[in-house]
């Protein structure tokens, strides 16, 4: 790998930004990567600089994020962006809800939780009803799920750890102080938390108040763009990097990234960006507070540029990665390409799920816990792998139908197409059961929208790209996309999805 020598602009000028790369380090629930991206007014492109694990550690007191090993995992990925030449500015998304706590000295009291750790699982419901469910949505517009950061402090009431916590930062704010000492947390990410008005855009001091949570706790809101601070001179030593070389608040919550990234050239568009998590719906001027939308457990979170990103969570690709994790361990074949040519080939709508099922949660043995399901409601058990991966997928292509229909309705909405980003965008047999479930085209990819959100935030903070809809053209014509049109017949998916409806479901 040649080095190129370092350009004589200031790392965050124009100039440098043409002729350097932004760094987006990005990290999901099972890896970490750092990309690099080149922006120019016709070009887009995208080199992996580095990759390396993310793998939870259990401990006595439950299961926990490697946030120093994450971290190292950061540095070695900027050595290798140092080395591939200059780097005009760095960026950082992760997963949304999850946090470490500094105590006064700015130390970190302990790892952090992961958000499948089992410590909310009662405490959420008890947290609900002191606050009062409708007032509690009135406020943050936030579906209702138990690991959100609201519940995982109330949880940890009366400990050690939080009675000694000075400040509070997210994942990639974390990220970002341990980067350049600064201290400040993103907006579309600190709209997760369930402690944000979702109609000022700010910290609820009510909520605080209701919780007896120290509002000092919680640091200044940022937004995407923001500059975040440059490197800390250490860091700059280790990665070689120069110690000028600014850090760009992106939209730090890994969806409100793909959302960026998503090619829509028309505004009627739908979304789902489908990795771990399927996160499906609008792109909104204005949350819906209304209380079907609380009924229907639709959220109300940040976008860039005051948007809202008006969605549901959908256990997405993790029921099938689970699958294959539990299939790698008994010795059965794993490869996805195999197993989805022999979803294709299984009896369609034979056995389906309803993918939010409390017991799909924890990581665990997926294809036994999605038969126990089906024989728990009456339905035929999957028997091989291809027919548990159909059932999965045909299961998800329902739940995209049932929340996309139930968006546009609450939010007053049509929708002309759905654009389907993110790595479940490469499952070819997902995207078409997408398209043939919802009656509307869909166009997939681009796979790599969170690292593309990341960097095109960079672009324009440097002066390279303008608004939002000429990020999403630039995407548009540079990125490659699949088109899949439905086909099939409409009647069979109409009757799978009333036979699921008909199935109980969380409120």
């Amino acid at each position: 790998m040649t080095t190129t020598p370092p350009t004589s602009a200031s790392p965050s000028s124009p100039s440098s930004a043409f002729s350097s790369a932004f760094a987006a380090v990005d990290l999901g629930a099972t890896s970490g990567r750092v990309i690099l991206g080149r922006v120019g007014p016709d070009n887009l492109d995208l080199t992996e600089a580095h990759r390396f694990p993310n793998t939870p550690v259990r401990l006595p007191d439950g299961l926990r994020w490697d946030v120093l090993a994450l971290f190292q995992g950061v540095l070695d990925g900027l050595c290798e962006a140092a080395r591939s030449g200059g780097v005009a500015s760095i960026g950082v998304d992760t997963w949304a809800v999850d946090y470490g706590l500094l105590d006064a000295d700015g130390a970190l009291l302990g790892h952090p939780f992961h958000y499948r750790d089992e410590r909310t699982d009662e405490v959420a419901e008890r947290v609900r009803a002191e606050i009062g469910r409708e007032k509690l949505y009135g406020i943050t517009g936030l579906q209702h799920l138990p690991f959100n950061t609201v519940f995982q402090l109330a949880s940890s009431r009366g400990t050690v750890q939080r009675d000694a916590a000075r400040t509070l930062l997210l994942v990639p704010d974390l990220l970002i102080h341990w980067l350049t000492g600064s201290i400040g947390a993103e907006e579309t990410n600190a709209s997760t938390t369930g402690l944000f008005d979702a109609r000022t855009g700010t910290w609820s001091h009510e909520l605080l108040s209701r919780l007896s949570l120290d509002p000092g706790l919680f640091p200044p809101l940022r937004a995407p763009g923001d500059p975040a601070g440059t490197l800390l001179p250490h860091v700059a030593a280790y990665t070689g990097l120069d110690p000028r070389t600014p850090v760009t608040t992106v939209a730090s919550h890994d969806t409100a990234s793909a959302v960026v990234a998503v090619p829509a050239t028309e505004p009627d568009f739908a979304y789902i960006s489908c990795g771990t998590w399927s996160l499906a719906g609008l792109e909104l001027d204005a949350p819906v507070l209304s209380e079907e939308s609380r009924a229907a457990n639709f959220t109300n979170e940040r976008g860039v540029d005051g948007t809202i990103r008006y969605l549901r969570n959908i256990m997405g690709m993790w029921l099938l990665e689970e699958c294959r994790r539990t299939w790698e361990q008994e010795n059965l074949p794993t490869h996805l390409p195999a197993l989805l040519a022999d979803a294709a080939r299984a009896e369609p709508f034979a056995s389906l799920v309803d993918p939010d099922a409390p017991e799909f949660l924890a990581p665990g043995d997926m294809p036994a816990r999605i038969r126990d399901h089906c024989a728990r409601t009456g339905q035929r058990v999957p028997g091989g792998q291809g027919a548990v991966v159909r059932c999965i997928l045909e299961s998800l292509a329902l739940a995209h139908r049932r929340t996309l229909r139930q968006a546009a309705e609450l939010a007053g909405r049509d929708i002309g197409r759905i654009h389907l980003v993110g790595g479940g965008s490469r499952n070819d047999l997902l995207c078409q059961l997408t398209a043939d479930a919802t009656g509307l085209p869909v166009v997939a990819g681009p796979t790599e929208a969170t690292a593309l959100g990341n960097i095109l935030v960079q672009a324009r903070a440097a002066g390279l790209v303008g608004d939002l809809a000429d990020m999403r053209r630039l995407v548009a014509s540079t990125q490659h996309l699949r088109h899949y049109a439905p086909r099939g017949d409409a009647a069979a998916w109409d009757a799978a999805a009333a036979r699921l409806d008909s199935a109980p479901r969380n409120s």
